[in-house]
């Protein structure tokens, strides 16, 4: 049996956690050993966020990925786990991405009956604690008691999964909930269920083991196969009839040896059979499992939904483009993490950078510019894991993938400069970026003076823009914006923080030229409440720019 509501053709790929020795575990794609592994983690290391390889750690610190996360999970572990793979393995079809959505839409529209295959899913996998445990060296009786016990509780489980196919597949209309539920009806008939049910009934052996061997070298058993018991029809069980020659002994009640001697001779003859039954066993076990898992991220979808919901933050099913066409355009684009720090709605933006390859965003501190570019990289991630969208409609490229450079606060620990750093992070950036992909940077390569810094991200932005790669570029730098303005590229953006009259920041983005100025002005007047000393600056006899929060 198979899910199949993640991928259309495949299951769902775990993506490991990290290549540490402290969390080999994570290999193995076993999410609640990712769990245990975590909880030790944390346990050790107090409050440290367990760490992820280089360039995904820098896109979920700077994407602030982990408040989107814990917002999926609503406190479920696994959930958590669950949510933080999908969206860091992006997908990179896009009828995939459409197979995705469709059955999201059938589980924001039957969230109940979503639940409660998640429940059942639980339920399974929990029940098997029940059972007898099996320990080291245990013999295939055991194995095959446990085995038969797991299997019941099994079974009652997926007839209330078939319950739920007969009476809920009416309302789901994406083809991966249509293949599921009639993979459930057609593969857990009655008759099925019934006839597994009586052969549970007839490995419980309640009338003792029938089995057959033969003698090898030695007089040697071997070649021993279970049988089943033979039916004697009525008039064979008359006390006058002929049974014909037998032969039998009894064991006395003391011969400890003889009891161990008869204990090996059906373990020889049922291994095979608690071998097979184990293994089938953990082939149902192995589809709750993955139902479970695929299921998770769906749940994770509908917590994020409901709180969205509850703040009345706007929606939408994404339109992924063919990858290549530098399509971006989006209304009322948000920070879909953001939000869930304010007790107000955020500020969206409209975007219409179809056909631009470099986006620049210039203006003064405080005005929305990180934000944004964070709702921007947020906006790809979630279309790429098959979500919706923070934004009332979206529509971009299938990208190879989402890169970011932020700018990082100063580090004791550090065994270099910044800008050693920033150079450090952009190399293992250039070892894992590939064509198609875009790069989200914010204040890059300001740590050292404006002259070099622009020239080093001129250069960066321009190897980038050759390998077809996206480019969106918040900066203070005016060097750098202005010297890629003036040459009137037809494939490049420039954004900049709206500003009224009085100052009175709106925190939406419009198009517009660089511009030289951070408006000290403003911030001389929100902190001392006057106007500046126009004359001030001119007895210094050069110009004073006063920049925000720098």
């Amino acid at each position: 049996m198979k899910v199949f509501l993640l991928h259309p053709d495949r299951d769902v790929e775990i993506k490991p956690e990290l290549r540490d020795e402290l969390l080999r575990a994570m290999a193995s794609g076993d999410l609640m050993a990712i769990v245990h592994a975590r909880r030790d983690w944390e346990r050790r290391h107090g409050d440290e966020q367990l760490p992820l390889p280089p360039v995904e750690d820098a896109l979920a610190r700077d994407l602030e990925l982990d408040t989107l996360w814990q917002a999926m999970a609503a406190g479920d572990e696994f959930v958590y786990e669950t949510a933080k793979r999908v969206v860091l393995s992006s997908l990179h079809d896009g009828d995939e991405i459409a197979y995705r959505q469709a059955v999201l839409r059938d589980c924001l529209e039957n969230r109940d009956v979503v639940r409660r295959l998640y429940e059942l899913s639980v339920q399974a996998l929990t029940s098997e604690r029940s059972t007898i445990s099996l320990w080291r060296g245990a013999g295939p009786d055991v194995v095959l008691r446990r085995s038969v016990q797991v299997l019941r509780l099994y079974m009652d489980v997926l007839r209330q999964l078939r319950d739920v196919a007969d009476e809920q597949a009416g309302g789901f209309r994406s083809a991966g909930f249509e293949r599921f539920f009639r993979m459930l009806r057609d593969e857990l008939s009655d008759e099925y269920v019934q006839t597994v049910s009586q052969r549970l009934d007839e490995l419980e052996f309640k009338h003792g083991v029938l089995e057959s061997a033969r003698l090898g070298k030695g007089d040697k058993g071997r070649d021993y196969v279970v049988r089943r018991p033979y039916e004697q029809r009525w008039t064979e069980r008359l006390p006058f009839r002929n049974r014909g020659s037998s032969y039998g002994f009894t064991i006395p009640s003391r011969d400890e040896n003889g009891f161990r001697a008869l204990e090996e001779l059906r373990g020889r003859g049922i291994n095979g059979l608690a071998n097979a039954t184990a293994r089938s066993a953990d082939h149902v076990k192995s589809f709750f499992g993955l139902l479970r898992l695929e299921l998770a991220f769906y749940l994770g979808c509908l917590n994020l939904r409901e709180r969205l919901d509850a703040k009345d933050e706007p929606t939408c099913m994404p339109t992924p483009a063919q990858p290549g066409g530098y399509e971006l355009t989006a209304t009322s684009v948000y920070d879909v993490c953001l939000t869930f720090h304010l007790p107000d709605r955020v500020v969206g933006n409209d975007l219409d950078a179809d056909g631009r390859s470099l986006i620049m965003v210039t203006g003064a501190n405080q005005g929305g510019k990180s934000t944004f570019l964070r709702s921007i990289g947020l906006a790809h991630l979630m279309m790429q894991a098959g979500m919706f969208v923070a934004a009332e409609s979206f529509r971009a490229d299938v990208t190879a993938g989402v890169l970011t450079h932020y700018k990082r606060e100063e580090d004791a620990t550090m065994t270099g400069g910044k800008l050693d750093e920033e150079l450090r992070r952009m190399s293992e950036i250039a070892d894992a970026i590939a064509p198609g992909s875009i790069l989200l940077c914010n204040e890059s390569f300001a740590s050292t003076n404006e002259r070099e810094g622009s020239e080093i991200a001129r250069q960066v932005i321009r190897a980038m823009l050759d390998m077809r790669i996206r480019v969106v570029f918040v900066t203070h730098m005016y060097d750098l914006a202005h010297g890629f303005y003036a040459q009137q590229l037809d494939t490049a953006l420039f954004l900049r923080p709206e500003r009224e009259e009085e100052g009175r920041r709106t925190f939406r983005l419009l198009e517009g030229e660089p511009l030289a100025t951070s408006y000290g002005q403003d911030s001389y007047r929100r902190i001392f409440g006057g106007e500046p000393d126009a004359a001030t600056p001119a007895r210094r006899g050069r110009r004073a720019t006063v920049v925000e929060g720098r």
